[in-house]
């Protein structure tokens, strides 16, 4: 009786742990087939966006590389995609498109412009998308490539959809819940890993290594997917050690400079121009005439861009501010992220003097956001193609002759003192040969045929600019009215092959760090401070744009305790701030400054003062940025000679 009752138990237990084994068995099916779909898509996702099989390969067979990290982190963005779509493995239908697309614009951010793609980089989407007929004028190939890939995948994906859906099993209740119980916590666990602000024992662990002082390496080293993820707070700029009322109270010394402009207070205009560079630097080639003649005649010195053949707008936020994009997270934009508000800036100065301040730029307002920044910055009128009349075009941008022609007349019926701020258009890139037909310059060099055409298609352009600077500068030479001028070009162009095939730069785009001779020959660009009454502003050498106010002021005779003061101060010990390197007035280079333990006590204290203006309490804004008084400003020079209690630092060190 106890055998034939023991038989069935028998059964049953064996059915049980039959059950048991294949439940295990489809787990660990689920698992694997997990993890290799997870690990696909990390491969094809660092392939797409090195662009390089051997880098690709490098990432996954060396050792104390964070690769199985982006597996694991596919791995639970599939299982948590799953869970919420119903069925086993149809999250990589979500994932994996979105994943490599941004893999995809990723390599082409780093082939125009050098630097990898940052999650703000979609704040300027639409600007990208404005700019898409002029890039695609120059690589037609490749534009009808991404087109078609892009037409085949609205019809693949769909299809893919429908047929994988049918395939794949439907996940019960108890299936999903299982995984959102897996996925959440580990989400939650890379979240506070990828937060590179703070210490991490498990990102040690899983060989994930921040480098967000150089995101070129950051990217090669933890690969597309999690350098990218560690980008996602850089809109969050925490405060410096040691910031308060009273440390910025005390950051600009003792006595400050007075406010004080000349009794004839001069017209002050700004004109950055787009891409401007002397293409006689690119080695092996030359040219039928000087492109720049003028220009090289009264050149002041070389501005030290912030950026390379694009992000005009991080320059344009150095150049009217003072504050430097050394000081913000990597790969910030300003004028997209930090200005919400009111800013002390040079035009908002001299509004407060009485000055007319005016900006123009012949595209669409919205483009950097310029429309919304340009108030907050100050400015009394900005004239966009929306309301400016019709300009002549040069190719297909409005011309550097029609913008300069707008200077002039806003400048004449202007009845007050006038700031004006313009940035040209039309030597934005590409540069396809024949832009304009008829080039006056001819280029002669070992390079193939459409780089000779790029090249002078380039050339032509900074003729063209040569030659308005100089009506401009005739037209002013005849006013009376007392008019500064400076003019700089924005960064050097983005001429890509062209580059290489001169052998001017190794690839497309420039390296963001090096040593100093050579950083200064892939970003100087142009610079001239000019006067009708003191005429050119000799040896400025290489400066930041950042310094452009406190170059443009002294010129002007106008003394301002931040711009002439504070700024006067910096300049004399830092030309050039960079997020890469400081460069001292003697040459000398302070490698990787801000990583350094001890920073110049200088340094430090402006970092501070532009935290507190930008993002901080505005603790110093008053004391740096004073108000016009009921008494107005002093008359420059006025107390000089009869106040001896008034500190040398009043005085222009080194006036231009």
């Amino acid at each position: 009786m106890a055998s034939a009752i023991s038989v069935p138990a028998k059964r049953g237990s064996i059915k049980q742990n039959g059950w048991r084994a294949r439940r295990w068995v489809a787990i660990a099916r689920t698992v694997g087939a997990t993890f290799a779909i997870a690990a696909a898509l990390t491969f094809f996702v660092e392939l797409v966006a090195r662009g390089s099989l051997s880098d690709t390969l490098l990432f996954f067979s060396e050792p104390f590389r964070p690769a199985f990290a982006t597996v694991l982190l596919f791995a639970i963005l599939l299982l948590a995609l799953d869970s919420l779509l119903g069925r086993a493995h149809m999250g990589i239908l979500v994932l994996g498109p979105i994943i490599l697309a941004l893999a995809a614009t990723g390599q082409q951010k780093s082939y125009y412009l050098g630097d990898p793609l940052y999650p703000t980089d979609f704040l300027y989407g639409r600007q990208i998308l404005e700019l898409l007929p002029l890039l695609a004028r120059e690589r037609i190939g490749t534009a009808i490539l991404i087109v078609a890939i892009c037409a085949a995948l609205a019809v693949l994906i769909p299809l893919a959809w429908i047929g994988w859906r049918k395939r794949m099993r439907v996940l019960t209740r108890k299936s999903r819940l299982m995984r959102v119980a897996i996925a959440a916590p580990l989400i939650a666990l890379y979240v506070s890993v990828l937060d590179y602000s703070t210490f991490s024992w498990t990102r040690d662990r899983l060989w994930i290594s921040p480098m967000m002082w150089d995101q070129k390496e950051n990217y090669a080293f933890n690969g597309f997917t999690l350098a990218f993820a560690m980008n996602v707070p850089m809109a969050k700029v925490a405060a410096p050690a040691g910031y308060s009322a009273e440390t910025i109270k005390t950051a600009g010394g003792g006595r400050l400079v007075q406010t004080a402009l000349p009794e004839r207070r001069p017209d002050i205009i700004m004109v950055m121009s787009e891409s401007f560079w002397d293409p006689t630097r690119l080695p092996g080639v030359t040219f039928s005439s000087d492109p720049i003649e003028k220009i090289r005649s009264v050149q002041s010195g070389n501005i030290f861009s912030p950026e390379f053949g694009g992000m005009t707008a991080n320059v344009e936020f150095e150049a009217l501010t003072g504050f430097s994009n050394a000081f913000l997270p990597y790969g910030s934009i300003p004028y997209q992220q930090y200005v919400r508000g009111h800013v002390p800036t040079l035009p908002a100065f001299l509004k407060n003097q009485g000055y007319d301040t005016q900006a123009l730029h012949p595209f669409e307002g919205w483009f950097w956001n310029r429309k919304e920044v340009y108030k907050s910055f100050g400015f009394n009128n900005f004239e966009s193609i929306e309301t400016l009349p019709p300009m002549a075009k040069r190719g297909l941008l409005a011309s550097d002759d029609a913008v300069i022609d707008r200077i002039m007349v806003d400048a004449d019926k202007a009845e007050k003192p006038l700031f004006m701020f313009a940035v040209t258009l039309q030597n934005h890139g590409p540069y396809e040969p024949g832009r304009y037909g008829g080039e006056e310059i001819s280029v002669e060099g070992s390079m193939d045929a459409w780089t000779r055409g790029s090249i002078a298609t380039f050339a032509q352009g900074m003729k063209d600019s040569d030659k308005s600077l100089a009506r401009l500068l005739e037209w002013a030479e005849k006013r009376d009215r007392p008019t500064v001028i400076a003019y700089w070009g924005d960064h050097l162009p983005p001429l890509g092959p062209a580059y290489v095939s001169t052998g001017f730069l190794p690839d497309n785009v420039a390296p963001r760090s090096g040593p100093v001779a050579e950083m200064k020959r892939v970003r100087e660009t142009p610079l001239v401070i000019w006067s009708n009454r003191k005429g050119q502003a000799k040896d400025v050498g290489t400066v930041s744009p950042a310094y452009l106010p406190l170059l443009v002021l002294r010129h002007a005779g106008i003394d301002h305790p931040f711009y002439t003061g504070i700024l006067g101060r910096l300049f004399d010990t830092y030309p050039i701030i960079d997020r890469q390197m400081l460069v001292a007035a003697d040459g000398k280079a302070v490698q990787d400054w801000s990583r350094a333990k001890a920073i110049n006590p200088l340094i430090e204290k402006q970092r501070l003062m532009q935290y507190d203006i930008l993002f901080g309490e505005k603790f110093g804004e008053q004391r740096y940025f004073p108000k016009r008084s009921v008494m107005g400003p002093l008359i420059a020079g006025l107390l000089r000679p009869f106040d001896p209690l008034v500190p040398a630092l009043i005085l222009p060190r080194n006036p231009v």
